[in-house]
């Protein structure tokens, strides 16, 4: 049997309702709801704030977290989405009207096969007419338990029967009341029927029925009518969905009554849609409950999430205020450490850098008064030989003597000065600095043949290099900053070396590719052990009287803030005989290796 499914069309003048148009009208209900929605103006914000206003910005104006209104916005989200779809169950409710068109169709040629057989007269070899009287008495027993209203049409287009308005008997019109209303207990049934109703005017302003013609239930109805019954005349099955003035949809399905394959008439079944927005309304109800209680854990949830992450935040923010409005006190930093994740990260990195920062300032306070200490003296000594070399009586030797000590005063203060500067310096030049393998055996092998030569003329010393490791002698640093520590070291050895003596630059590195070890030994008088450390200190300077003057004090702290920045160590000792007598000093310099030199 051939089949034609022949859905009615909109109507010229109505406009279909899509799922972007739907989209567009909840926006606009949320812009009317909420009317910020959408539209977000951004205050300007002053780029120069005092700390009093910061702190009355964060206290006063962020009544609630942002960042927790996100969470809450990006986690509410899907919990909207299931809930707009729970609403909306547009193409749930097309397959539901398919599945209800395919039954009628089965229903109605299983009813179009009994009046088939039962109600035609005729022969296979014989012109077949079908007898109305047992066509309408059959159509009434087949349909009327079924619920369907059933129209049965003659093969000119007359209708034979319809089962609202037929009995068993004949034709005695039978309408069927309601049922009466017996509630309970009255007003359970009343908040049922009113959510019901609810849920169906929620389905009918969702079900998109403006897209499907209008049904009109005329007192005589023709084949005009039901294009669905001409079309199964024609020997074709069919349907069609229509919208009621109620808002219902009715649901038809028509197929050919024929016999021997000679068409003989056409039956029409119908149903609303009753049934179909019953198992919407129930799928909804389910389909929101699980809503809400994923919003209510959604909430909860991300609420406590919020709270674990905006809470050391606030927290970190306060105590960098304090930390940078303090003053005399030193405010510490939330340990945040043991909650093993970014945040706990965050928290070491500002304990650290906060650590660093006042260790930072401590320094630079504690170098402003060593820097001022130091230059008192030559100053102080300075202005006395002054005022003592202009007297007028003095005689012409002693202001001579006066005036040497004047100029060894200005040349301490320059070399002073210098050093000063070199070394508050250092560390952005040192930040600044290109890094990258170092050729140390090159690099102390020149320096010290040009100490073998100056060395020997001015102090008589001799300055001797040994290698005690394999090539290659590629080490991670600057070279020039290098060059700035081996010779520091070596100009205090010179310093402290009595005539004809020896120093030993050797060069080796530690087992299992470890750092590079530069050790550099004098012969003279030695090191006080209570001093090993101490004159790595900056302006600590203990030397022989004929070279007092001559050294700020700065040299060696230099050297130790070089070595560590590129990840070394310098540290001294003395070199003892099998008897314990001092041989002299030692310096041993650890240099890192580059990377990926063996």
């Amino acid at each position: 049997m051939a089949s034609d499914i022949d859905t009615a069309t909109p109507e010229p003048g109505s406009r279909p309702l899509g799922r972007q148009g739907f989209g567009a009208r909840i926006l606009a209900a949320l812009g009317r709801l909420f009317p910020g929605f959408g539209r977000r103006s951004r205050a300007p914000v002053s780029t120069a704030e005092s700390p009093s206003l910061l702190r009355r910005r964060r206290s006063i104006d962020r009544r609630h977290s942002p960042l927790t209104r996100r969470i809450l916005l990006l986690n509410l989200i899907p919990v909207a989405l299931l809930t707009l779809g729970a609403v909306y169950l547009s193409d749930y409710e097309e397959e539901l009207i398919d599945a209800e068109l395919a039954s009628l169709l089965v229903q109605g040629e299983m009813v179009a096969a009994g009046i088939g057989e039962v109600a035609v007269v005729g022969g296979e070899t014989t012109v077949n007419r079908m007898d109305a009287d047992a066509a309408r008495q059959l159509l009434t027993r087949l349909v009327r338990p079924t619920g369907v209203r059933a129209r049965l049409f003659s093969e000119t287009g007359e209708l034979l029967g319809d089962s609202a308005v037929l009995s068993e008997v004949g034709r005695i019109h039978v309408v069927p009341l309601p049922p009466p209303e017996t509630p309970m207990d009255g007003k359970p049934e009343v908040e049922l029927q009113w959510s019901d109703r609810v849920g169906d005017w929620v389905g009918r302003q969702l079900s998109r029925v403006d897209r499907f013609p209008e049904y009109v239930e005329r007192p005589v109805p023709t084949l005009r009518d039901f294009p669905e019954a001409a079309s199964a005349l024609r020997g074709f099955n069919a349907s069609a969905v229509r919208s009621a003035t109620d808002g219902r949809l009715i649901l038809s399905a028509a197929v050919p009554v024929q016999r021997y394959k000679q068409v003989l008439g056409s039956l029409l079944l119908t149903r609303d849609n009753r049934a179909i927005a019953a198992s919407l309304r129930e799928v909804r109800y389910d389909m929101l409950t699980i809503a809400a209680a994923a919003l209510g854990i959604t909430v909860l949830l991300s609420l406590y999430l919020a709270g674990t992450i905006t809470q050391p935040i606030v927290r970190l923010a306060r105590a960098a205020d304090e930390v940078r409005l303090a003053r005399e006190s030193r405010p510490a930093i939330p340990d945040l450490g043991k909650r093993g994740d970014e945040i706990g990260d965050l928290n070491d990195a500002l304990r650290s850098m906060t650590e660093a920062l006042w260790l930072r300032i401590n320094t630079i306070e504690s170098f402003a008064a060593d820097v001022a200490h130091e230059l008192k003296n030559p100053l102080t000594s300075l202005r006395s030989a002054i005022e003592m070399a202009a007297r007028p009586d003095l005689d012409h030797e002693r202001r001579g003597k006066l005036m040497a000590i004047v100029m060894d005063d200005i040349n301490r203060l320059n070399r002073l000065i210098s050093d000063i500067s070199d070394a508050s310096r250092l560390d952005a030049e040192l930040m600044r600095g290109e890094v990258k393998p170092v050729d140390l055996e090159a690099l102390l092998r020149d320096m010290v043949h040009h100490y073998a030569v100056t060395a020997n003329k001015k102090a008589g010393v001799e300055v001797e290099f040994r290698v005690a490791t394999n090539p290659p002698f590629a080490a991670h640093g600057h070279d020039g900053r290098y060059g700035q520590v081996f010779r520091n070291v070596i100009d205090n050895a010179l310093s402290f070396s009595p005539p004809n003596t020896r120093i030993l630059v050797e060069l080796s590195r530690e087992p299992r590719n470890g750092p590079f070890v530069v050790t550099i030994d004098d012969e003279g008088q030695g090191i006080p052990e209570d001093n090993l450390e101490s004159i790595f200190q900056r302006f600590y300077s203990e030397r022989p009287t004929e070279h007092f003057g001559q050294h700020s004090g700065l040299g060696l702290s230099i050297c130790r803030q070089i070595v560590e920045t590129y990840g070394g160590s310098i540290t001294a000792s003395n070199r003892r005989a099998p008897d314990g007598s001092v041989l002299g000093a030692r310096f041993t310099i650890r240099v890192p290796a580059a990377t990926g030199r063996k």
